[in-house]
């Protein structure tokens, strides 16, 4: 199969090509010819005002649900709202039943995901059933096709446990994936501890939850020196131990919510909003402020969704009561340009840094695989729920004016696109 993607405006920071309007030729799944002028005939041609490319985006955090709550969101779903979204690559946390912590579960993932339009990454467990008492064997994990280890929405609270998992891990380059989030604080706080906890007469979780476990951390890493990632940073005091310890040379990355990007405690004052139920909460204005300050600075590395899918009745029922976690596959490029950062700084964030730490390869020169994700980063578009691509639909951006539009993304020999553009 043959595909021309014409006069598209190259975004990749590793190409000599970046920021110049190129005419790009795929044969069978590589790229063959990139050139300012490509007259090949070609069974799909893409041709469109505006358009962009970048190599596909890479969502290190989303919530797995198959096996065991396909009711959810399937593979074949998250599949196609990862699509939607432009990302090209999930990484998807164990948190489903049985627990992926062992080859087979590893394998189901890995074996699903031939003939989607996104590679999906197993995040292999680091416990048993993820209970942090007994730890999984990580190697064979990693043998089998484990992108990384953590236990996804359940932060490993024993010292002892994640001392020995970056031990364990160090021996063959291996990350941690560690949501900060110390559980006998404030365990049943329903959003940040502050006034407006108070206002709206919700019990708080106080920010110590985060900076203890970042503080932890960040010492355990120092100990037995090998790789960390946490992921959602929302406070502006774990944003400057990070960038001390980055500071250190420790080999600690961290990435940051949409949602922490443009929402805060203060959202709730309107109305008990389940989709705004997350955790880490939504914080303070302060601490809004400081993560986009660290976002531009290169602090925080990446930005994952935390895409969570719950089902209705999981959201329709009391605050106390609730699902956390909201989706953000099909929206997060847009919201990222509703809240006025720069293609540039959104792409090093989705893009090249996900790729750099996690050794994804990425490029769009001759030779290259297809891996491709196509944008107009400056049209402006309302989010709806005919965008929603998941089986559930819990997202508090719906009806919301978002900029930045996803027009198609190219994997291998498959187009999955969101607007007829073909010809």
């Amino acid at each position: 199969m043959t595909i021309l993607v014409r006069k598209a405006l190259v975004k990749d920071i590793h190409s000599p090509f970046h920021n110049k309007r190129m005419d790009i030729f795929l044969s069978d799944g590589i790229i063959t010819e990139i050139a300012e002028q490509i007259d090949k005939v070609a069974e799909t041609v893409i041709e469109i005002p505006g358009i962009s490319a970048s190599p596909g985006w890479v969502d290190l955090f989303v919530k797995g649900t198959d096996p065991g709550f396909e009711y959810k969101d399937d593979l074949d779903s998250v599949s196609a709202s990862a699509a939607k979204g432009g990302f090209t690559h999930l990484f998807l946390t164990p948190n489903t039943q049985p627990v992926t912590q062992n080859k087979t579960g590893v394998q189901y993932i890995k074996n699903h995901h031939a003939p989607q339009p996104v590679s999906l990454h197993p995040i292999g467990a680091v416990t048993k059933n993820t209970e942090g008492k007994e730890l999984t064997e990580m190697f064979e994990m990693r043998q089998t096709g484990a992108i990384a280890f953590g236990d996804g929405i359940k932060s490993i609270q024993s010292a002892g446990l994640l001392i020995k998992a970056l031990q364990y891990v160090n021996a063959f380059d291996g990350i941690i994936i560690q949501v900060p989030d110390d559980h006998s604080v404030a365990p049943h706080g329903l959003m940040h501890e502050g006034i407006v906890s108070t206002q709206v007469g919700l019990p708080g979780k106080p920010a110590l939850a985060e900076e203890i476990m970042v503080a932890r951390d960040i010492e355990l890493l120092r100990y037995t020196n090998s790789r960390l990632h946490l992921t959602g940073i929302s406070l502006s005091t774990s944003v400057e131990m990070i960038r001390k310890a980055k500071k250190e040379g420790l080999n600690i990355t961290c990435s940051t919510t949409p949602y922490h990007l443009v929402f805060t405690d203060t959202s709730l004052l309107t109305g008990y909003d389940t989709n705004l139920k997350v955790n880490p909460p939504l914080r303070t204005e302060k601490d809004r402020q400081a993560i986009i300050a660290a976002v531009k600075d290169g602090t925080i590395d990446c930005v994952t969704t935390h895409h969570t899918a719950q089902n209705k009745d999981a959201k329709i029922c009391e605050f106390e009561y609730a699902g956390q976690g909201m989706l953000g596959l099909e929206s997060l490029f847009g919201i990222l340009g509703m809240a006025g950062l720069e293609i540039d700084d959104i792409l090093t964030l989705i893009c090249f840094n996900p790729r750099k730490i996690f050794s994804l390869e990425s490029g769009i020169s001759v030779g290259k695989k297809a891996d491709l994700t196509l944008f107009n980063e400056q049209t402006e578009w309302m989010f709806n729920s005919s965008d929603i691509k998941s089986k559930s639909s819990n997202s508090p951006f719906l009806g919301t004016l978002l900029k930045g539009e996803v027009i198609a993304t190219i994997v291998n020999t498959h187009i999955n696109s969101n607007k007829k553009h073909e010809k």
